[in-house]
């Protein structure tokens, strides 16, 4: 199982929002490149960067930021936000060498673009968020919500060849209240990354048997020690 720390971008700044909410945002360091080599040092293998200007807008904004991280740390990265074209996947994956791109509201809106991206690029080298609410899946940086149920979509993505998710329940995001486990134990046969909601150890170690998990605020407001999850 994967530790993979978040660091979601704002006009060039590491902030974290409350179930999406971009009113309710918090800034923790002008300094993204410092704190993803300081995971870098204690061990941290995989990082996980949130475009968040770019999810709400469909654009790059913060890839002057995204670069300078890509250039300061050597483990692999997984990217998400704004992703919606060819053109932006090629940029980030060839061109920047992020590791991983997450589709996200594209995968709701043309699945034929992911099965594009896939034929292209590998699975290997994409992922697809699937965002939560009320089980329904959201789009356009949380703020839209679709009528697509969240276990048809992953059973879709699996039938087209996706072999990684990041499945994220938008109400636990930020909410330091545990993630929804029993949205976890509904979905099978795919590697998916736990998101939203950790909020101490505890909810880490629950997650042993899944591919992965995200910790974001739980680090950030000194919750969790990262270096004794490594060692556990």
């Amino acid at each position: 199982m994967l530790i993979i720390p978040a660091i979601d971008l704002q006009n060039g700044d590491a902030v974290r929002l409350y179930q999406g909410d971009y009113s309710q945002k918090t800034v923790y360091s002008s300094d993204p490149v410092a704190i993803a080599l300081g995971f870098q040092n204690i061990g941290i293998k995989y990082l996980h960067l949130v475009d968040l200007d770019g999810a709400k807008d469909g654009n790059t904004a913060n890839i002057d930021t995204i670069r300078k991280i890509r250039e300061a740390v050597s483990i692999p990265i997984q990217l998400g936000g704004g992703i919606r074209n060819a053109e932006t996947v090629a940029m980030y994956l060839n061109d920047i060498g992020i590791d991983r791109v997450i589709l996200g509201t594209i995968a709701v809106k043309d699945p034929t673009f992911v099965q594009a991206m896939l034929a292209k690029h590998g699975a290997e080298k994409i992922v697809v968020g699937v965002d939560v609410r009320n089980g329904m899946v959201s789009t356009a940086g949380w703020r839209e919500d679709s009528t697509v149920d969240y276990l048809q979509f992953i059973e879709n993505l699996k039938n087209m060849g996706v072999k990684y998710i990041v499945a994220t329940d938008i109400i636990k995001d930020g909410s330091l209240t545990s993630p929804n486990w029993e949205m976890y134990e509904q979905i099978k046969g795919i590697n998916f990354v736990v998101s939203g909601g950790v909020s101490c150890e505890a909810d880490i170690l629950r997650a042993k048997n899944y591919y992965a998990v995200i910790v974001g605020k739980a680090y950030y407001e000194g919750r969790v020690d990262l270096e004794k999850c490594l060692k556990m």
